[in-house]
C-alpha cells in the first residue's frame, strides 16, 4: 500500500482534532507546514484555509502545496489585487480572473485547501448571487443567438476587440466569436454552423491557431462590480447618499452613469450593491483556518494604510472616495470571524508553542538535518552526504527521497550520485510527482519540486538539492548566462534567415542556404549548406558551427561572396590581421592609461549605505543587484571607474545611480548628474529628493525651468560645495561650471549628446568616476565594451509584474488608431500619439479629437514655452486628458503609468535607439501595454527602416535593449568603433570576425606574442560514433534555435559548458533523445582529443579509425610500443592512419576505447597500462 502525506504524519496527529477550538503546531520552515498541512487536509472533510501575513508568504507556501497535494486535492489562491489602497489604476486583468474563479469554486468545494494573505480576506467582495447571476454555459450543439451573447457578454463586463489577447475580452468575425472567459487557461473559439455551436476550440492569444476541442466553456463576469442597469442603478443612487448632490458634477459620477468604466472602479464596489459580502459569506460550513506568521500585525499595517490613503484621497471632487469600513473588515470584526472557526496557529518557536495547553499542542519529530554539502577540495566532496545515507538507512530503512529545482537540475543530481557510487542504477528510481514518488518502492527517489532546505523524520528523508549544491551552483550558473549574452547577440546565430549571408573562418563570405540531413556511412547528420560565388555549395557539419559567424557590416545583399578555393579571402583575412594588430595597439596604449590613473577609492560606510539600501521600496532583481555590486566595486578602487549600465526602459538603472551617488555624496564628493531633457532633470530632481529625504544632502537642478538668478545662485553654491548633488542637462559640463570637489558623473542617455558636448565628457573622465546608463547602447559604446575598454553592466531582469510591449508594424488606419485609442481608454488608460512633425501637429491632434469626439485630446512639443510644456505633462499625468498628441520631447519624459498605449506616425523615420525609447514610455505599470509603428507601405521605406522595424517588432520581449543593440551595428555598419578606416577591413570580413580577431590580438599583444591566423581558430578534431548525432526536427523544431544550439554546442570550451547546456536543452524542451546524448558525447570527446591534434577519429561497431594529419601531438615511441603489444588489436596505415580492431555495438564501448587509445598516446602516456 503506499503512503501519503498523512500516513507519513499520522503518528504526530493522534491528539489533534478538527473539531479542537484552537491548536498550535510547531513547524519553523515553510516546508514543514507545507507538508502538514497538505496530511491534514488529506484527513479533514470541508476546506482548510491558510493566512499568511503578506502576497510573498502566500505565493511561496501555494507552491510547496502544490508539490505536496495530490491531484485529488485542489490548492486554490485569491490574490491581492496589487494596488494601493484607492488608486486609480485597476489590478491587472489576470489577477480579477484568478479572484473570480476562487470565488465562483469556493461554494463547490468539498475538500481542498485556500491560501491567501490576510490583507484580502479583509476586503470586502461581491455577493455570491452576483457570481451565480451573471456566470453561463456555453455547449457544443446549443442554439445560440448572437446579439443576446454580445449583450449578455457586455453587462458582465466583457470588452469587444478586433483580436482577442487578454482575459474579458471577446472578438466576432462572421461566424466564428472568441471569447477569453475568466477563469480560463486559455481563449475559446466558438464556430457557428447558423445558429448553432458547431465547435470550441482552445487557440493560442500569440499565434491566434486553434488547438484542443473542448465540449463546454463557463464564462464567469469580467468584472468586479455591477454594470447591468440594475448595478448602473444602485451606483447613482448610492453615489447621492454616499457624496451628496455635488457627486453630479464629478468625474466619477458623469462617466460610471453613462455604463463606462474607470480604472480603480474596484474601490466603490459597495456602490454597485445593496450589501457586499466577504470571504467568510463563500466559506463552507466545515471550514478550518489555518494561521501562519503573525497575521495581527499584517491587519493593523492593512487598516493603517487604508486609514492614511483615505485621509490623502478624501479631498478630491473628482474622485471621492469611500471611508476604509466600507471597503474592509475593521479588524475587531474580523477577529470575530476567525474566532468563531476552529484555528489551527503554526508556531516557529518552541517555547510559544510550549505555553499553550499541553493537549492543544502538537510538536512534530523532524531530525536535525546535517551539513550534507560538496566539498569541491576534497578527494571524496560527496562525503558528507554519504555518510548521512548510511547512518539513515541503517537506523530507519525508510526512502530518501531528492528534491530538484528543474529536470536539468535532475539529470546533473542523478549524473552525480551514479558518478560517485553512492547509489546503484537499480536502487534510483524519477517519479513524476510527490504523489508518484510515496508510490514507488525503491529506496532512493528524486523528484522535481521547489524545497528549499531539506526535513527528515524517521519515515521519511527529505533532501533539497539546495542543500548539497549550496548556493554556488546558482551563483555559477548566473554568471555563465551573463558571457553568454554577448555571443547570442552578435556572433550567435539567431534569427539568421535563408539567404543572410554568413562567413566561415576558412572560407570566407558565403550564404546560408539552410539546414539539411543527410547519410554519411550510415549515420545521419545534419548540415549547414552554404553557397559560394558561382552557385558552389560548402556543407559544414553542425559540429563545426564555432567556425560559423553572422555576416555582419554591410548590407546583406551587397555582402561579398567568396570564391571557394581562391586566394581571395586568405588575403583578406591576412590584411584584416596586420589591422587588427595596429589597433590593437592603440586599444592597449588607451587600456593602459586607464587602468594606470589614480582615482579616488570611495570608502563606504558600511553601516550608512546598508540604511540607504534597505529604504529602497522594491526587491532589486538579479541583473539589478549585481550591476550595483560592480558599481560598489568600481568606487572602492583606486582606478578611476568607467561603467556602463545597460539596462531596458524601467527595469531600475535609477536606483543604481542613486546608489552610487550616495556613495559619492557621503563620502564628501560632489556628483553631477547629466540628463538629455529638461523633464528628464526635473523627474530626476523629484526622484533623488524623495530618495534622499532623510539624509543631510542638498540636491540641485540647473535646466532651463531655473532662471537666470537661480542659476547663477546654485552655480555659486556649487562651486563652494554647499551641494552635494547636481542634476542637471549640458548646462552641467559647461566651462563656467565649477565643482570644488567633483568624485563622479552619472550621465543617463550618452547617445543623446552632441560631439562637442561628448568631447568635453571624455575630458572629465581622466580624472572622475563616470557611470553611464542606456536603455540602447549606440554601437560604438557597446563595441567598446564588448572589447573590455569600458565594463559593462546588463540590467536584462523585469522587475515582478512587468508585462512586455505588444507591438504591431502596419500602415496607418483611421479605424484601427480608434481601436487602440478606445481599448485603452476603456480600461481606463491612457495614450501618446506621436507625431513629429510640429507645424502640422495641431491639424494631427483636432484629427484625433474628430476621430474619438467622445475624449480629451492635448499636445505638447519642444517648441512650446517651458511653463505651458511642463503644465500640460503634469496634467496628462494628473489625467486631466486622455490622449497626448506630441513629438520626440516625450522620448525620456516623466512616467506616466497609467498610459499604456502608444502609437508613433512614421515610425520609419526614426532610429532604433529612438523607438526602443519611445516605446519604453508605455508599459510602465502591472498593465498589459501596445506600440503600434505606422509606416507608409514597404515601399516607401528605405531598407534600412524596414530592417529596423522588423527589429523592434521582434524583440518586443522586456530586456531587449541589448539585442536591439546588436541590430543597431548590423544595420548602420560598425565603422564607427574605431573610425572609418576601420570600415573597409569590416565589410570584407565581417563583425563577428574582425572583433574575433580583435580581441586575439589583443590577448596576443597582453601575453608578449603576435597574432597568427593559424592559431586564430581550431577546427578541432572531426569525430564521428557510427551513429546519428544531431538534434531531431521533431524535438526541437524551430530551426533558428536548433541553430543556436548547434552552434553553442560546438563552441563548448569544456565539460561543465556542455553539461549546463544539456541541462538548459531539458527544462526548455524535455528529456534529449538518444540522437542529442550522441552529439554531446561527441562534442565531449572532441575537447578531450584536442591536446592531440588529432585530424579525423571515426568509430563503428568492430573499427576505429585515427588519422593524425600533418601535425599530431602524439607520442611516437608510445604508438610503436602500443602495436606491438598489442599486434592483433592495432594496425598502423602508412604515417598517418592507425586501425583499432574490436567488437564495439554500444555507443559507450566505442567512446571507452577512443578515450583510453588518447591516453596511450600522450606524449606523457604509459602504454604498458593501455586496457584492450
Amino acid at each position: 500500500m503506499s503512503q501519503t502525506a498523512y500516513s507519513l504524519l499520522s503518528p504526530q496527529f493522534q491528539t489533534a482534532s478538527a473539531q479542537t477550538e484552537q491548536q498550535w503546531w510547531h513547524l519553523p520552515h515553510p516546508p514543514e507546514q507545507a507538508l502538514a498541512i497538505t496530511a491534514w487536509a488529506q484527513k479533514s472533510p470541508g476546506l482548510v484555509v491558510l493566512l499568511t501575513p503578506d502576497m510573498t508568504g502566500a505565493d511561496q507556501m501555494t507552491r510547496l502545496l502544490r508539490f505536496f497535494a495530490p491531484s485529488s486535492l485542489p490548492v486554490i489562491g485569491f490574490p491581492e489585487w496589487e494596488t494601493l489602497p484607492y488608486d486609480q489604476f485597476s489590478p491587472h486583468q489576470d489577477i480579477i480572473s484568478q479572484r473570480l474563479k476562487t470565488l465562483y469554486q469556493l461554494p463547490r468545494m468539498q475538500q481542498g485547501i485556500l491560501v491567501l494573505p490576510i490583507n484580502t480576506l479583509m476586503q470586502r467582495v461581491v455577493p455570491a448571487d452576483f457570481i451565480e447571476q451573471y456566470t453561463f454555459l456555453l455547449a457544443t450543439e446549443q442554439t445560440l443567438d448572437v446579439d443576446a451573447l454580445i449583450d449578455q457578454l457586455e453587462v458582465s463586463g466583457y470588452q469587444r476587440v478586433n483580436q482577442v489577447m487578454e482575459h474579458g475580452e471577446f472578438a466576432i468575425r462572421g461566424a466564428l466569436i472568441d471569447l477569453f472567459p475568466m477563469g480560463a487557461e486559455r481563449p475559446y473559439r466558438l464556430d457557428l454552423f447558423d445558429d448553432e455551436i458547431e465547435t470550441i476550440r482552445c487557440f493560442d492569444p500569440e499565434t491566434q491557431r486553434s488547438t484542443d476541442q473542448v465540449e463546454r466553456i463557463e464564462l464567469l463576469p469580467a468584472k468586479e462590480y455591477d454594470l447591468s442597469a440594475k448595478g448602473l442603478g444602485q451606483f447613482r443612487q448610492q453615489c447621492l447618499t454616499h457624496f451628496g448632490e455635488n457627486v453630479r458634477e464629478s468625474q466619477l459620477y458623469r462617466t460610471v452613469k453613462n455604463g463606462h468604466t474607470l480604472d480603480g472602479l474596484e474601490y466603490y464596489l459597495p456602490l454597485f450593491f445593496e450589501q457586499t459580502a466577504t470571504l467568510f459569506d463563500y466559506l463552507p460550513e466545515a471550514s478550518q483556518l489555518v494561521m501562519a506568521g503573525d497575521l495581527s500585525h499584517a491587519m493593523e499595517v492593512n487598516w493603517a494604510d487604508f486609514q492614511e490613503r483615505y485621509d490623502i484621497a478624501r479631498h478630491n471632487p473628482d474622485y471621492p472616495v469611500l471611508p476604509p469600513q466600507e471597503l474592509i473588515l475593521p479588524e475587531e470584526a474580523l477577529k470575530r470571524e476567525l474566532a468563531a472557526r476552529p484555528r489551527i496557529h503554526l508556531i516557529a518557536d518552541l517555547d510559544t508553542a510550549s505555553r499553550k495547553a499541553d493537549k492543544h499542542k502538537i510538536s512534530f519529530q523532524w531530525q536535525p538535518v546535517p551539513d550534507l554539502s560538496i566539498q569541491s577540495d576534497s578527494d571524496y566532496p560527496l562525503a558528507r552526504l554519504n555518510a548521512f545515507l548510511d547512518q539513515y538507512r541503517e537506523a530507519h530503512h525508510a526512502p530518501v527521497i531528492f528534491v530538484a529545482e528543474s529536470a536539468g537540475r535532475r539529470e546533473t543530481l542523478v549524473t552525480l550520485l551514479k558518478r560517485h557510487k553512492l547509489v546503484a542504477a537499480n536502487q534510483l528510481s524519477q517519479p513524476e510527482n510527490w504523489d508518484a514518488a510515496l508510490a514507488e518502492s525503491t529506496p532512493y527517489r528524486i523528484v522535481i519540486g521547489p524545497l528549499e532546505h531539506s526535513l527528515v523524520t524517521p519515515e521519511m528523508a527529505l533532501i533539497a538539492e539546495a542543500d548539497i549544491f549550496g548556493q554556488t551552483v546558482i551563483q555559477k550558473r548566473r554568471r555563465r548566462r551573463k558571457h553568454n549574452e554577448f555571443d547570442q547577440a552578435v556572433a550567435n546565430l539567431i534569427e539568421l534567415d535563408i539567404g543572410q549571408p554568413v562567413v566561415h573562418y576558412d572560407h570566407g563570405v558565403g550564404r546560408y542556404l539552410g539546414l539539411e540531413t543527410m547519410s554519411i556511412q550510415g549515420e545521419d547528420q545534419e548540415f549547414l549548406m552554404i553557397e559560394y560565388a558561382g552557385e558552389a555549395k560548402l556543407y559544414v557539419p553542425v559540429t563545426s558551427l564555432h567556425l560559423i559567424s553572422r555576416y555582419t557590416g554591410a548590407n546583406a545583399d551587397t555582402a561579398p561572396l567568396h570564391k571557394l578555393g581562391s586566394d581571395k579571402w586568405e588575403k583578406a583575412k591576412k590584411k584584416a590581421a596586420e589591422k587588427v594588430r595596429d589597433v590593437a595597439a592603440e586599444l592597449l596604449d588607451i587600456y593602459a592609461q586607464r587602468e594606470a590613473r589614480k582615482g579616488h577609492a570611495f570608502d563606504t560606510d558600511e553601516d550608512a549605505y546598508t540604511r540607504f539600501a534597505a529604504a529602497f521600496p522594491f526587491e532589486e532583481t538579479p541583473d539589478q543587484e549585481a550591476a550595483i555590486d560592480a558599481v560598489v566595486a568600481d568606487m572602492r578602487a583606486e582606478r578611476p571607474m568607467d561603467r556602463l549600465v545597460c539596462g531596458d526602459v524601467g527595469f531600475g538603472k535609477t536606483e543604481v545611480a542613486m546608489r552610487a551617488a550616495f556613495i559619492a555624496a557621503y563620502s564628501g564628493k560632489q556628483v553631477a548628474i547629466l540628463v538629455p531633457t529638461t523633464l528628464l532633470s526635473q523627474q530626476h530632481l523629484e526622484s533623488f529628493r524623495d530618495r534622499f529625504a532623510d539624509w543631510p544632502m542638498r540636491i540641485e537642478g540647473l535646466s532651463r525651468f531655473q532662471n537666470a538668478k537661480e542659476t547663477q545662485a546654485i552655480m555659486a553654491d556649487v562651486s563652494a560645495g554647499n551641494v552635494d548633488i547636481l542634476i542637471g542637462t549640458h548646462k552641467l559640463i559647461q566651462k563656467t561650471m565649477d565643482f570644488k570637489n567633483l568624485g563622479l558623473i552619472i550621465i543617463d542617455e550618452e547617445h543623446r549628446f552632441g560631439v562637442r558636448q561628448k568631447e568635453q565628457l571624455k575630458k572629465l573622465r581622466a580624472s572622475v568616476d563616470v557611470l553611464t546608463m542606456t536603455a540602447t547602447p549606440i554601437p560604438r559604446t557597446l563595441n567598446m565594451a564588448m572589447n573590455d575598454l569600458r565594463d559593462l553592466s546588463i540590467i536584462a531582469t523585469a522587475p515582478a509584474k512587468r508585462l512586455a510591449v505588444q507591438t504591431f508594424v502596419q500602415q496607418w488606419n483611421r479605424d484601427v488608431v480608434r481601436e487602440a485609442c478606445l481599448r485603452e481608454i476603456r480600461r481606463g488608460g491612457q495614450v501618446y500619439v506621436l507625431f513629429n512633425e510640429v507645424d502640422k501637429i495641431e491639424a494631427m491632434a483636432e484629427d484625433i479629437q474628430t476621430l474619438l469626439p467622445e475624449v480629451r485630446v492635448s499636445t505638447a512639443h519642444g517648441q512650446m514655452h517651458e511653463t505651458e510644456l511642463e503644465r500640460v505633462m503634469q496634467d496628462f499625468y494628473h489625467r486631466r486628458f486622455q490622449i497626448l498628441v506630441c513629438s520626440t520631447i516625450i522620448e525620456t519624459g516623466i512616467d506616466i503609468p497609467t498610459a499604456n498605449t502608444i502609437l508613433i506616425h512614421r515610425a520609419d523615420k526614426f532610429g532604433l535607439a529612438q523607438l526602443h525609447q519611445l516605446r519604453g514610455r508605455v508599459g510602465r505599470s502591472h498593465h498589459k501595454a501596445y506600440a503600434y509603428l505606422f509606416t507608409p507601405g514597404t515601399r516607401a521605406m528605405t531598407e534600412d527602416a524596414r530592417k529596423r522595424l522588423d527589429a523592434i517588432a521582434r524583440h518586443d520581449t522586456l530586456g531587449a535593449g541589448f539585442m536591439l543593440a546588436s541590430h543597431d551595428l548590423e544595420i548602420r555598419g560598425a565603422g564607427e568603433l574605431l573610425g572609418d578606416g576601420q570600415s573597409g577591413q569590416i565589410q570584407e570580413v565581417g563583425f563577428s570576425l574582425y572583433s574575433e580577431l580583435l580581441d586575439r590580438a589583443v590577448k596576443a599583444l597582453k601575453s608578449g606574442q603576435s597574432l597568427s591566423l593559424d592559431q586564430a581558430q581550431n577546427a578541432g578534431v572531426e569525430v564521428t560514433l557510427g551513429v546519428p548525432t544531431l538534434i531531431p526536427e521533431d524535438y526541437l523544431p524551430d530551426i533558428h534555435t536548433r541553430l543556436v544550439f548547434y552552434k553553442r554546442i560546438a563552441s563548448a570550451e569544456n565539460a561543465a559548458a556542455l553539461n549546463e547546456l544539456k541541462v538548459e536543452m531539458i527544462d526548455r524542451f524535455g528529456l534529449l533523445p538518444t540522437q542529442v546524448h550522441h552529439l554531446l558525447e561527441a562534442t565531449a570527446l572532441k575537447l578531450k582529443l584536442a591536446p592531440l591534434n588529432l585530424e579525423k577519429v571515426e568509430a563503428h561497431d568492430s573499427l576505429i579509425r585515427i588519422q593524425f594529419g600533418a601535425h599530431p601531438n602524439i607520442d611516437p615511441a608510445a604508438l610503436i610500443q602500443l602495436i606491438q603489444a598489442h599486434p592483433k588489436y592495432y594496425q598502423l596505415k602508412g604515417q598517418s592512419e592507425l586501425k583499432y580492431f574490436a567488437d564495439m555495438p554500444e555507443v559507450d564501448e566505442r567512446l571507452a576505447a577512443i578515450e583510453t587509445i588518447a591516453a596511450s598516446l600522450k606524449p606523457d602516456a604509459d602504454p604498458a597500462h593501455t586496457n584492450t
